[in-house]
């Protein structure tokens, strides 16, 4: 028991010794004064930034035939960005489905990054090959919600869509 006590006695005159050199060795010193941050500059600044558009997005598409490569067939997809802002993270899942209306796992494609307004991109769905598969169905979405009429169209140069109308009816007299 003495010999645990005397063990203890040594630990702590031994950690006062060490604690008091230090505090000996930093008097003996000039204090420093501590080195300063360096200076933040605006990343942004003067830049016009546009946050990423939230909920249903508008895009237009143009889709290539399915080809076949080794034991995957491959899909390409142009897509081209109809919103007033940027598309974050777009993706198309394509769902594959047999004579019977039987689902068959797909693949997927991803714009990494923002899809800029007016931005075309090219986005690659790579699917292995089932020999089942019959018909295929693409669904579109981001990363902040949904695109939930996309456009097929046979090429981007043509002119902007217009709103659907309704013709009014013309009123026709009959003949007696």
């Amino acid at each position: 028991m003495n010999r645990a006590r005397h063990g203890f006695a040594a630990a702590v005159a031994g950690a006062i010794c060490v604690s008091g050199l230090t505090l000996l060795a930093q008097t003996g010193t000039q204090p420093q004064a501590p080195p300063k941050a360096p200076e933040f500059k605006q990343v942004l600044a003067g830049k016009k930034f546009t946050p990423p558009i939230r909920g249903a997005a508008e895009v237009d598409f143009i889709k290539s035939p399915t080809r076949r490569e080794g034991q995957t067939l491959v899909t390409r997809i142009q897509v081209k960005n109809t919103s007033n802002a940027p598309i974050a993270r777009l993706a198309i899942d394509e769902t594959w489905y047999d004579k019977s209306q039987n689902i068959i796992p797909g693949g997927k494609g991803v714009v990494n990054g923002l899809l800029q307004p007016g931005e075309v991109q090219t986005i690659e769905v790579k699917t292995p090959v089932n020999p089942n598969m019959a018909s295929s169905m693409l669904q579109f979405s981001h990363a902040n919600g949904t695109v939930p009429k996309p456009h097929p169209v046979k090429s981007f140069d043509a002119p902007a869509r217009e709103p659907a109308t309704k013709a009014p009816a013309k009123a026709t007299a009959k003949k007696k």
